[in-house]
């Protein structure tokens, strides 16, 4: 039973890189996933960083209420981003918060 489920867990692992691979040059709500990452530290528990000027200059340029339809999105915590934290990188960037997000 532990084999299977160290499989599974492998397997899984797997199919998340190559998706993110794939994706590399595509882009998510006006802004591409590399730039989106440079947010990560901010939203990774349990010490998260404040958002890097980078970050903040990466979602003025993000379509936010876009963004905000990832937030119960299971393919975040799958890559450590707790969206709670998240969510309040508008204000922690001084960007208007999306409505209903």
């Amino acid at each position: 039973m532990y084999l299977k489920q160290k499989q599974m867990i492998v397997g899984v692992a797997l199919v998340v890189f190559l998706l993110l691979i794939s994706v590399k040059g595509q882009s998510i709500c006006n802004v591409s996933l590399p730039d989106l990452m440079t947010c990560k530290p901010a939203v990774t528990p349990p010490n998260p960083t404040p958002p890097s000027q980078q970050c903040c200059s990466v979602l003025s340029h993000a379509d936010l209420p876009c963004l905000c339809s990832y937030k119960n999105s299971p393919l975040l915590p799958s890559l450590g981003i707790d969206p709670k934290l998240a969510l309040q990188l508008p204000a922690k960037c001084n960007l208007p918060h999306p409505p209903n997000c």
